[in-house]
């Protein structure tokens, strides 16, 4: 019986951590796109979308080749990945717009808000 409750346990929590991840990743993001010259997201939904299609893309990296996209920790390697996912980002979600320049920039500003972000965020 305590095996149950602890894969239900278990099961909740992985939900609150992904749900915690989006809302960082979409705090982050915003305030990212604020300072960053050359990166407009149109409105409050665009913004969601975006969340989700940056952790799915994170996700989705760190499990088929085991590297972080975060330019904290990870050298040039995380980000030179972060500014590749913001980048592409905008193939996925319309009213997201970013130039080269503006990913690369917004990688680092990404980056120094998320080290700032109390938390372990990874999944």
């Amino acid at each position: 019986m305590s095996n149950t409750q602890s894969n239900t346990n278990t099961g909740t929590s992985t939900v609150w951590q992904v749900i915690g991840r989006l809302v960082a990743a979409a705090i982050v993001l915003a305030i990212t796109a604020f300072f960053t010259p050359g990166f407009h997201i149109n409105n409050f939904w665009t913004l969601a979308i975006a969340a989700i299609v940056l952790t799915v893309l994170d996700y989705l990296i760190v499990k088929f080749t085991g590297l972080h996209a975060s330019p904290f920790g990870k050298g040039f390697v995380g980000f030179a990945l972060a500014a590749v996912i913001l980048y592409v980002t905008q193939f996925f979600v319309a009213g997201y717009t970013i130039s080269w320049m503006a990913a690369i920039i917004g990688a680092l500003i990404y980056g120094v808000i998320d080290y700032f972000i109390p938390g372990n965020q990874s999944m």
